[in-house]
């Protein structure tokens, strides 16, 4: 297993997954790992191993549990996610990491389920992290999905109204507050009905604080402007027409500078993968099964 060991997952992280080796949470089966001394949950879902798996980055503060609904959508090719470091049910690292960080630890776990090459997936927080692995994993790496995400530092902008609100986990911690927000930061459907929110928070698995401003200080100056154009993966970047927190001037940007890129805009806000699950799986479904030029595989 390439120095990693599947380890028992921990009662007290997923009260709901037993005490077995490996626990089946809804579509992911869901297991704590070792990666050189760091332990991940890690939720694995089999599919066809003719074809490469779909890695999946989440966003910002986001649990496995979250993409739960676009991979019941997704045709059954072999998924692969787990949560970073201070998230959902993955223990503190002692230190701060970079995206570069959490880039590597999942070129590790593709390892550690004996695969050499994945399709690469992120949203938002996680697509930056999907870019980063990319560029320091090209030959792992052979098409890239780039969700509601954009360049870094280096973008343009949320207002700072729908910043302030981000600086925060508060809407991850208090489900009011959340509903109350909703439409101010995710912006699409949510405007109209903030009960969509409560579809967030059915699935969230809240650690802790800490954890979520390790992921903010991980991006902190991080960014990829100044090197999209190398990317050689062939990219879906996918966006909706009404996101708040990342314009849709950013996926335009990086369609600019990725050159085997293309661009799919939802008439959605930042959760388009939650509000339209079925039109963005096969949006992906698409992209993946596309015929491999000469020279891809």
């Amino acid at each position: 297993m390439t120095g990693l060991a599947a380890m028992a997952v921990n009662p007290g992280i997923r009260t709901h997954a037993g005490q077995g080796a490996q626990a089946d949470f809804g579509i992911f089966d869901i297991r704590l790992i070792d990666v050189d001394g760091q332990r991940l949950l890690v939720g694995h879902r089999p599919g066809d191993r003719k074809r490469p798996p779909l890695l999946m980055f989440n966003g910002i503060g986001g649990n496995i549990e979250l993409l739960a609904p676009l991979a019941e959508a997704l045709s059954r090719r072999e998924l692969i996610i787990f949560d970073v470091p201070g998230v959902g049910g993955s223990p503190m690292l002692n230190f701060p990491y970079r995206m570069s960080t959490i880039a590597k630890l999942g070129e590790k776990v593709l390892a550690h389920f004996n695969h050499p090459r994945a399709d690469v997936f992120g949203i938002s927080w996680g697509g930056g992290v999907a870019q980063e692995f990319a560029r320091l994993h090209p030959d792992c790496c052979r098409r890239l999905i780039l969700c509601a995400t954009a360049t870094g530092m280096l973008m343009v902008p949320a207002a700072p109204s729908v910043l302030w609100k981000m600086a925060t986990p508060r809407r991850y911690m208090n489900k009011r507050y959340a509903r109350d927000i909703a439409g101010d930061i995710y912006g699409g459907e949510f405007r109209g009905n903030p009960d969509l929110a409560d579809k967030v928070h059915q699935n969230l698995r809240w650690q802790s604080p800490l954890g979520y401003y390790l992921q903010v200080v991980a991006g902190a100056g991080w960014t990829s402007v100044h090197w999209l154009h190398r990317l050689s993966q062939p990219t879906l970047i996918m966006a909706g027409e009404d996101d708040p927190l990342v314009p849709l001037a950013n996926a335009k940007l990086m369609h600019f500078l990725i050159p085997n890129s293309v661009l799919q805009v939802f008439d959605c806000g930042h959760l388009f993968l939650l509000t339209r699950t079925q039109e963005a799986a096969r949006a992906i479904d698409t992209f993946l099964n596309r015929p491999e030029p000469v020279g891809e595989n």
